[in-house]
């Protein structure tokens, strides 16, 4: 390791400095204001605590409370707040994970019983207890051993820990009396998380998995101003009095019953009659757009979704097969179908194409089955049938971009244009469960940034 350093900061600046050094140093030695302002730091694009020590020339940011990646670390960093307050009152609790997510955070925990409203208020008030306390978040790596050794009452902890690689650092933080197996990062102290409000506890399986254990998940909210936290839980408020279950159901659209199952919607007259001008919006739009409408069946032979590589990929997501059909082999099996794509290349395989008929497209407005977590039904937003107007391009590589720019163009048509909606697009790379391979992705990836490109929206 070399004695000294390189750190290039933001304004191009170049600083010398000790291997070893911190974010928190250089954001000291660079000025007083902004060393109280300092929350986090961005090391090499990656977001680390501002007390971890830096080893190797660095492109170095220090981020404060107007970085949004700050008030990630600090919601990361309040669900830590939860944790040792459920510890302390909860001494048997089991420890999950405890992530930032979109406007909060949450953590799961095993627990005899469910929690109760009196739980979380008495949790929220250990939680302002322990940030009160203003504890110190210090990271420190170990080996695996001792790892172990530390989380050996925690088995949900050593469960993680066994899936963590040979060559995958290990560190755990601490904050008082808590320590927790964590990547990080986290503000510098818990005196930091001073807004922030417990939202409700709700039962979450062990990893998603069904077949697993019922966790209570505690869902909150941390921001670093007071006006902020109270602007979020006024839209909160107000959200909730236009809920669109409670609507539904004053204007008579559609129901949930038990009798037809969970995420499974009873669309009346009233809602009805708006699904089908939807429908008919669409098509219209699509026929228009040059798509050709197609209709597939709901229910399919099993070995279909293999082929296409659905299954095993996707299984978690697809309803039980379903036994053979009369006058089918002994071993066939059905499935309801989960998405339209296996179906739509039949369709487009059926027969012989040259290369001068292409691009062609096909859609459908179909409704579709998806065996999603019952914990995370939310009437009509997350449904176990869906429907869904879906469309399969088949092009040329050169036809690719300009395929985008019209599908682009559509969306905001519908989304913008028709509707008035607000609506971000973000591009979405390579996912690491994939189908296809790299060549194939790398020409979509770039088709796709080309098209963002020539609608201005990159």
């Amino acid at each position: 390791m070399p004695d000294d350093i390189k750190i290039s900061l933001p304004d191009g600046s170049v600083r010398t400095e000790p291997a070893g050094t911190t974010a928190r140093a250089v954001a000291e030695a660079i000025g007083p204001r902004l060393a109280r302002a300092a929350v986090a730091a961005r090391v090499n694009g990656d977001v680390w605590d501002l007390n971890r020590p830096i080893r190797e020339d660095t492109e170095l940011e220090i981020l404060t409370e107007q970085d949004p990646a700050a008030l990630e670390v600090l919601r990361h960093t309040a669900a830590h707040v939860l944790a040792t307050a459920v510890r302390e009152l909860f001494p048997d609790a089991r420890i999950g994970f405890g992530p930032a997510i979109a406007d909060g955070f949450y953590y799961d925990f095993e627990v005899p019983q469910p929690f109760t409203p009196e739980d979380l208020e008495a949790i929220e008030q250990k939680m302002r207890e322990v940030a009160e306390s203003d504890y110190a978040l210090v990271r420190e790596e170990v080996d695996r051993q001792g790892a172990r050794e530390r989380f050996k009452d925690d088995p949900l902890k050593l469960e993680r820990l066994e899936e963590l690689g040979d060559d995958e650092t290990i560190s755990v933080y601490s904050d008082g009396p808590f320590v927790d197996l964590c990547r990080g990062p986290h503000v510098p102290s818990t005196g930091k998380v001073k807004h922030f409000k417990l939202l409700h506890a709700a039962g979450a399986y062990w990893r998603g998995d069904s077949q697993r254990q019922m966790l209570q998940r505690i869902y909150g909210t941390a921001w670093f101003k007071k006006a902020d936290l109270e602007a979020y839980l006024h839209r909160l408020e107000e959200a909730e009095k236009r809920d669109h279950r409670v609507i539904g159901k004053q204007l008579d659209l559609f129901s949930i019953q038990e009798d037809v199952g969970p995420g499974m919607i009873l669309w009346h007259p009233r809602g009805a009659i708006i699904q089908h001008q939807l429908r008919r919006f669409i098509e219209d739009e699509l026929l228009k757009r040059r798509y050709d409408l197609v209709f597939t069946p709901h229910v399919t032979r099993e070995e279909l979704f293999f082929r296409s590589g659905h299954l095993p990929h996707y299984e978690e997501q697809q309803f039980p097969a379903m036994a053979a059909g009369e006058g089918d082999a002994d071993d066939a099996r059905y499935r309801v179908k989960p998405m339209n794509c296996p179906m739509h290349t039949l369709v487009y395989a059926a027969r012989q194409r040259s290369y001068r008929d292409l691009p062609v497209r096909l859609a459908e407005v179909a409704n579709v089955y998806r065996n999603e977590l019952s914990g995370t039904l939310h009437g009509l937003l997350r449904v176990r049938m869906l429907t869904m107007d879906d469309a399969h391009i088949f092009c040329r590589e050169d036809q690719i971009e300009d395929e985008i720019f019209d599908m682009l163009d559509l969306t905001d048509l519908v989304l913008n244009k028709t509707f008035g909606f607000e609506y971000r697009i973000d591009l979405a790379t390579r996912p690491e469960k994939k189908i296809g391979d790299d060549a194939a992705w790398e020409v979509a990836e770039q088709a796709l940034e080309r098209a963002l490109k020539r609608l201005d929206l990159t």
